[in-house]
């Protein structure tokens, strides 16, 4: 259903659940997506940097699983169609041929569109509970969003310092 999965958006808090539903989703699609992601990595660096990742991503569901008791609603998921289509862009990468430093390259730019739609849904959702004064949810979001930045940092660290270099001389 996407972005927008109440049939009506009554209150903002609302909205902020609808958000919170498509972030769940996301997540849980991204932990099934990244072992294989390092798995097609032939970089060391970039099979650790989405293997931390992983991690990362299953205490990002812990915490929105902790923002919904918080909002005293069940996590549940709503079908994230961006991730989905992001998911399929990163396996068209994972199942490309060719020079391996073209392959990390690439698998690094699938991560960070990957990376840049979560920051924007985890920073909008931290904004709706922030107006909603729920300080505490938006605290949580905060600390994913903030890991969710850092990752994409990391990602770029990776391409800068050595994957990029190597694709360029292909």
């Amino acid at each position: 259903m996407g972005l927008f999965t109440s049939a009506q958006s009554d209150s903002l808090e609302c909205l902020l659940v609808d958000q919170m539903k498509d972030l769940y989703d996301a997540e849980h699609r991204l932990i099934d997506a990244l072992p294989k992601m390092a798995d097609a990595a032939s970089s060391p660096q970039l099979k650790k940097a989405f293997q931390s990742h992983l991690r990362e991503t299953k205490g990002h569901v812990n915490r929105l699983e902790q923002a919904f008791q918080l909002l005293d609603e069940s996590a549940k998921r709503e079908s994230c169609e961006a991730m989905k289509g992001l998911i399929k862009e990163g396996e068209e990468m994972i199942d490309s041929k060719g020079d391996p430093a073209i392959k990390d390259a690439a698998l690094i730019a699938a991560a960070q569109r990957v990376e840049h739609y979560e920051m924007a849904g985890y920073g909008s959702a931290r904004n709706f509970a922030q107006r909603c004064g729920r300080s505490d949810v938006a605290d949580l979001l905060q600390q994913t969003l903030q890991e969710e930045g850092d990752a994409d940092k990391k990602l770029t660290e990776v391409a800068e310092s050595s994957i990029n270099t190597a694709a360029a001389r292909v």
